[in-house]
């Protein structure tokens, strides 16, 4: 049930549970496993596209790089619900359960056989909404639609809750990969394992620490800072916002994605916005306006940076969504600072702005 009071039924999977959370739609064919432990999609009810979901089933976390799974972005799942047209069986060599098994695993609910399509069209229409999704036995009870209701006007809504707080570690962790060159310090906002996994396989050296880290430590420790993707309102993060820019300070050369993206602008005086449905999916196009190339890129953001602010704040404007003109990446134009409003680690292409960690590397090299 939408917060307009549509509703829609269809089959459950997974858990038998009740979610509240904002309803949101990824245009991804492929990469449920990744979306759905991605953190940056905790607080949110996922509507999948693409009709069939399932196909190859969950892979095994034994299949890793340096301890790091290839096929997930967390431990575990951070989507709130999960809403999709058919579930299918899978026939993979690398699954070793269904997607049904695994919500059921990680306590998560989902529904299928629903109007997926007329669902994301309202969405596109409206704007994101808060929604409600509820699977149950039907021999075991029957759900009072005017109670789902009055539970969802009164959760609170997905902008006023600091979802950082429950993705992100509460200590530090360590990564070491063959011969290390170099220590990279993430500012773990609820990072992604693609943004480690590329790091690792660039010889880097990887620690993740908490959002409130003492600055001095990471320039003790490391050679440059990512602040990392994550989930929720970035404008409501005033203490990680504080925190960013005293590590800016130190001079280290410094890689903002998604949700990083934003906290740097925001550290530096830029203000930021809600979209009105948001960019998920893996074919979004950006533009690179130094050198006028398009790339397609990984996207899963709800908010962005606006442009006028951000060049007040002392940035130039590095990459534009082609679509709708958003500010998609930013450069300092006096600190060793670089930020990507989509993902370059995830590889739609597959390897289409991957170049960016080796970017980065080089800005922690020349230092």
């Amino acid at each position: 049930m939408l917060e307009d009071g549509s509703t829609y039924y269809g089959c459950g999977f997974g858990a038998k549970k009740t979610a509240v959370g904002e309803v949101v739609f990824t245009t991804s064919m492929v990469g449920y496993p990744e979306s759905l432990t991605d953190p940056s999609y905790a607080g949110q009810i996922l509507i999948i596209t693409h009709p069939l979901v399932g196909n190859y089933g969950v892979a095994s976390r034994d299949l890793a790089i340096y301890g790091v799974p290839l096929h997930f972005e967390s431990d575990r799942i951070w989507v709130s619900g999960f809403i999709i047209h058919e579930l299918t069986w899978p026939s993979h060599w690398t699954s070793v359960m269904s997607l049904d098994e695994w919500l059921q695993r990680e306590n998560v609910p989902g529904i299928f056989r629903v109007d997926t399509r007329a669902l994301v069209k309202k969405i596109r229409e409206r704007g994101v909404m808060m929604g409600i999704l509820k699977v149950y036995d039907p021999r075991e009870e029957d759900p009072n639609i005017d109670e789902l209701y009055d539970t969802l006007k009164k959760a609170p809504r997905y902008d006023q809750i600091r979802f950082i707080d429950t993705v992100s570690p509460r200590g530090i962790k360590i990564y070491e990969p063959d011969s290390p060159e170099l220590t990279v310090g993430i500012l773990d906002c609820g990072v992604k394992y693609g943004i480690i996994r590329e790091l690792l396989k660039r010889r880097c050296r990887v620690i993740r620490y908490p959002p409130h880290v003492d600055p001095s430590k990471i320039a003790d420790e490391c050679d440059g800072v990512i602040v990392s993707n994550g989930p929720g309102n970035p404008s409501i993060l005033s203490d990680v916002i504080e925190n960013v820019l005293a590590i800016a300070e130190y001079g280290l050369p410094m890689l903002g994605i998604c949700l990083g993206h934003q906290l740097i602008s925001l550290a530096f005086g830029a203000r930021t916005f809600k979209l009105k449905y948001g960019h998920r999916g893996p074919n979004k196009t950006v533009k690179d306006l130094e050198t006028g190339r398009c790339y397609i890129t990984t996207q899963n953001h709800g908010y962005a940076v606006d442009a006028e602010s951000a060049e007040k704040a002392g940035f130039n404007i590095w990459f534009i969504n082609v679509d709708d003109k958003t500010v998609e990446g930013l450069k300092h134009t006096k600190k060793k600072i670089i930020t990507t409003q989509f993902h370059p680690e995830a590889g739609p292409g597959p390897h289409d702005t991957s170049w960016i960690f080796d970017l980065f590397k080089k800005m922690m090299r020349a230092q």
